[in-house]
């Protein structure tokens, strides 16, 4: 049934979040207090339901922390340390004075100490971290955007499925009621010798014939509804009604999500830009330091003794500034890449558009053929039908033609259905 549709094509902040979750609930509520089932509920309900979305918090608490760890590199770093050594040789000093004796220092060293640092300048690398990390999680929030969002081609596919097979079944009824008038205008007929048992059975047979493709149309009704109700997690009845969408006006601006999660990497890469900048910055802080040892800051007092120290600490590691011209040109090379790629995403976007605006007009054309066409098989089924009562033309002849006009009716729903999943095809496909 899904080959009768043409080719498949291809929402982070808070408040979003919060509103689309109303908004769900609200459809779900609606769902429960009506039988009646909206294609625009079932792309919400997919959405809340798809395990998927269950990321979207993950990728919140993520930044959080993450923005937490950087925030805390202003806290006061505290470092606890400690050494034992011996050495093969230590200062001594060979002037003899009478009367005073110098001291003799161990060739056994020791040292435990504490120190606090307290950063007064990274060069803003903290502040770029923070920016990172809220930049990476834009990220990873459009994509999920970009996964969710596919839900809708599918879930489209689907509900429209049973739409047409919902518009055939009733062709169906119409056919079969068409069908049981006859035969109940043929059996006094039979009775009365004017007509014949096979002439009857023809009727019958033909009414099996179509009892028999109701039963087809109601086992692919069924099995797509059960694909349905997975989709948006919900139980849908057999006799649950959906609700023919109504024709929209096609829209050429493209607001895929694809565009959002290219912007934000390209924001990305200016916050990298930035990073780059703050490492090649100098440091300053602050430290202080309080340690126990021998010896102590006395170096003639061979003695275990306590000690402390503090002040200014600064530092400028030029290092880096040896690949900082290669690494911009790769931010550069980075930033164009994705500048390509966008732009072949909108040249592949709008050729797709272009494909669908021929199938539209395509389908627009066909719908106006098959309404002359049913005109005409209508006139045509009605005068053989008016022969064969009056036993001018057989049974078989008027089943010919009511097959006909029953095929031209069947074209005509399928364009029709056919018509509205191109238009929400091309709003799907430009992102509307």
């Amino acid at each position: 049934m899904m080959s009768l549709f043409t080719e498949k094509r291809h929402f982070g902040q808070k408040i979003r979040i919060i509103g689309l979750a109303l908004l769900s609930q609200g459809c779900t509520i609606a769902y429960l207090e009506s039988q009646t089932i909206r294609l625009d509920s079932c792309y919400l309900l997919a959405r809340q339901q798809y395990p998927q979305t269950k990321q979207r918090d993950l990728i919140e608490k993520s930044k959080e922390y993450t923005i937490s760890n950087a925030s805390k590199g202003f806290l006061p770093q505290v470092t606890i340390s400690g050494q034992a050594t011996y050495q093969s040789a230590v200062t001594s000093i060979s002037l003899k004075i009478p009367g005073f004796v110098f001291p003799e220092f161990s060739k056994d060293q020791y040292k435990v100490y504490g120190e606090v640092d307290q950063a007064l300048y990274d060069g803003g690398a903290i502040r770029y971290q923070k920016e990172s990390a809220a930049a990476n999680a834009e990220i990873q929030e459009q994509s999920l955007e970009v996964d969710l969002y596919a839900l809708r081609d599918r879930v489209t596919q689907i509900f429209f499925a049973i739409l047409l097979l919902d518009e055939q079944l009733k062709q169906n009824d119409l056919l079969q009621k068409d069908i049981q008038s006859s035969i109940d205008k043929m059996k006094p007929s039979v009775v009365n010798g004017t007509a014949t048992n096979g002439n009857l059975d023809e009727l019958l047979a033909e009414q099996l014939q179509q009892e028999q493709n109701k039963i087809q149309l109601v086992a692919s009704r069924r099995a797509y509804l059960a694909i349905l109700a997975q989709f948006i997690d919900k139980p849908v009845p057999e006799n649950a009604a959906l609700q023919m969408p109504q024709g929209i006006a096609v829209s050429e601006t493209i607001k895929r999500p694809e565009l959002s999660l290219s912007d934000s990497r390209k924001k990305n890469y200016n916050v990298q830009d930035k990073i780059l900048n703050a490492s090649n910055r100098p440091r300053l802080s602050f430290f202080f330091q309080e340690g126990y040892g021998r010896p102590g800051l006395n170096l003639f007092d061979n003695n275990f003794d306590t000690y402390y120290i503090g002040g200014l600490r600064f530092s400028w590691s030029l290092g880096s500034l040896y690949t900082l011209k290669d690494q911009r040109q790769l931010l550069l090379v980075a930033r164009q890449t994705e500048d390509i790629q966008k732009e072949t995403f909108l040249f592949n976007t709008h050729l797709n558009l272009t494909q669908q605006e021929e199938d539209m007009q395509k389908l627009k054309d066909m719908i106006g053929k098959d309404l002359e066409i049913i005109a005409k098989r209508t006139t045509v089924t009605a005068e053989e039908k008016s022969r064969m009562e009056n036993g001018v033309s057989t049974i078989s002849q008027y089943i010919i033609q009511l097959d006909k006009e029953d095929q031209a009716k069947q074209n005509l729903l399928l364009h029709q259905v056919q018509m509205l999943l191109a238009q929400y095809n091309y709003q799907t496909i430009s992102g509307n």
